[in-house]
């Protein structure tokens, strides 16, 4: 999942470096001296999405067929976009990433519409025009969920990184969708935790008050959020797509969709990284022809006890 342990930049300013080297001494000092109240703020930063992610929703505008609205979803105004009538026409759920919000799916919209779909999209809570100002994987899903639930059964659901992950954990009985695509999707919140802590120098050993902190606040375990224990129920066709040289969600994560995920299929892509990946032509198409019913990708044999890594 994209988090702050694996945003990179390239040829960062030195205001920049010296701001994370400033967090990373914090954090370093901090594990010795004052663990619990390290460990909360470094839970808080986990938990709080870049302000970027406001700032770039307010930079576009939509077009002239966007319906905009709002829904209130467990105390939160979540920033909603519509275009057609989802409940006339079959409605493809489009569900953005960490950090990110619902507009950066605009450069399918136009296709989906061609092909019939109406389209919804969201900002997640903290994201773009929603509010709040903490979230988690939990909620995502959970935001996913209730939206779904809104609109009623979604004929396609679209998720990206971490919304990757949300759309495959909210599918339940009370919402679904009849297809799956998700690209660069997040597999393993235990194993983002371990980026971020590797990325701002946050002692090991208090990984298990982190994970507390996150249960106390989302009534979820971390291994609860481990999405291949849930992937094995999922009846929906799916198609993964995942890029060979993503450096915040690797690759792997996506083969482990794909390996316990019953009739999914990979499309590896490479050159394209974390977040080119949502809107590159070529990824777009193969998720069209995927929606067409054709063959896109291939299918991971394999055992599952061979390729987990946390």
């Amino acid at each position: 999942m994209s988090s702050k342990s694996t945003t990179a930049m390239s040829r960062p300013s030195l205001a920049a470096r010296f701001k994370l080297g400033t967090v990373r001494a914090g954090f370093a000092f901090g594990s010795r001296l004052a663990p619990q109240r390290t460990v909360n703020r470094a839970a808080r930063l986990f938990a709080t999405p870049f302000a970027s992610s406001r700032t770039r929703a307010q930079a576009v505008q939509g077009d002239h067929e966007m319906q905009r609205g709002q829904l209130q979803i467990n105390g939160e105004t979540i920033a909603t976009y519509v275009w057609g009538d989802p409940v006339l026409q079959p409605y493809a759920l489009l569900v953005h990433g960490w950090s990110s919000f619902g507009l950066r799916f605009l450069p399918w919209v136009a296709k989906l519409r061609a092909l019939g779909y109406a389209v919804v999209t969201f900002d997640q809570p903290g994201h773009g025009y929603s509010s709040g100002k903490l979230c988690t994987l939990p909620e995502f899903t959970d935001t996913v969920h209730a939206i779904g639930q809104y609109y009623g059964e979604a004929a396609l659901a679209i998720g990206h990184s971490l919304g990757g992950a949300a759309v495959a954990l909210a599918q339940d009985e009370a919402w679904h969708a009849r297809k799956l695509i998700l690209v660069a999707p997040a597999a393993d919140m235990a194993a983002a935790v371990g980026r971020f802590f590797r990325f701002v120098r946050l002692a090991g050993y208090l990984r298990e008050a982190f994970y507390l902190w996150l249960l106390r606040r989302t009534g979820v375990s971390v291994e609860q959020l481990q999405v291949h224990h849930h992937l094995p129920a999922l009846g929906a066709p799916g198609l993964i797509v995942h890029d060979l040289d993503d450096d915040d969600v690797p690759w792997g994560e996506g083969e482990r969709y794909a390996q316990f995920w019953p009739g999914a299929r990979l499309f590896t892509t490479q050159g394209l990284g974390h977040r080119r990946v949502l809107d590159a032509p070529e990824v777009i198409e193969a998720a069209l022809a995927f929606v067409r019913g054709e063959e896109v990708g291939t299918r991971v044999v394999g055992s599952p006890n061979l390729s987990l890594c946390v």
